[in-house]
């Protein structure tokens, strides 16, 4: 029987998702509850990969068991052995072809970043700069990476091809707490992190909106902008078809 499982998680807690053989991982945390409950080995395929200390809202997985078990019973099995960094909202049975990675359709991240007084307890679950944002600055650079684009340099480690859409980038302020959404159809290593990082540096006045929309128009020209800190980044929701 094939299930997708659908969790959130404290990235605090985990050295990111990926399975790493001497290290805690979500991924290793999972596997080694799906196999106790199945008595034989189980491997689980994420659909995304988020990095050391990077938290999670709605991460998927999917993966086969010997056994079958209704859903409801196996969210409960699976949450008593993964409890309390890791909660399971929810379980479906799926068709033996689906692959939570290769079947999605859209993502969203989000970003928070603490405005207000630093606070020891958000520190590890916002970013908190110690200088103010110009946060209409930050919204003209976002726009710059609306559409089709190839983020070269917006991306770390080597790839094939660095072509992605965004479909969106919103930006929301409650209380002290400023949220930047990010809606596409894919993103790869460090890309949020690193477009929100370059946000920043255009706050800053480290980096002009001339040398971002440069930076997209030539990719092939290297050009480093400022990394965003992993604490601040939460994988918000995984989409499918219907």
């Amino acid at each position: 029987m094939k299930y997708l499982i659908s969790m959130s998680y404290n990235g605090s807690k985990f050295y990111g998702f990926q399975r790493l053989k001497d290290y805690n991982t979500v991924q290793k945390k999972l596997e080694e509850a799906l196999t106790i409950i199945n008595k034989k080995e189980v491997t689980i395929k994420g659909a995304g990969r988020t990095d050391h200390g990077v938290h999670a809202y709605d991460q998927k997985a999917s993966f086969n068991l010997d056994i079958a078990i209704e859903p409801s019973n196996l969210k409960k099995a699976l949450n008593s052995l993964v409890a309390p960094s890791i909660y399971i909202t929810n379980v479906t049975q799926v068709p033996d072809a689906f692959h939570a990675r290769f079947n999605t359709i859209k993502k969203e991240y989000i970003y928070k970043i603490n405005l207000g007084e630093f606070s020891p307890f958000l520190e590890d679950y916002t970013y908190q700069p110690n200088y103010k944002l110009n946060i209409k600055e930050m919204q003209k650079c976002a726009k710059l990476f609306l559409g089709i684009h190839d983020f070269h340099n917006f991306v770390s480690g080597t790839r094939d091809n660095y072509q992605c859409i965004i479909y969106s980038i919103d930006f929301k302020k409650k209380n002290d707490i400023l949220e930047i959404k990010f809606t596409g159809k894919s993103f790869y290593r460090y890309m949020v992190r690193n477009l929100v990082g370059a946000m920043l540096d255009v706050s800053n006045k480290k980096a002009t909106l001339k040398e971002i929309k440069a930076a997209l128009d030539n990719p092939e020209k290297k050009k480093q902008f400022k990394t965003a800190s992993p604490q601040g980044l939460y994988l918000n929701k995984i989409y499918y078809k219907e």
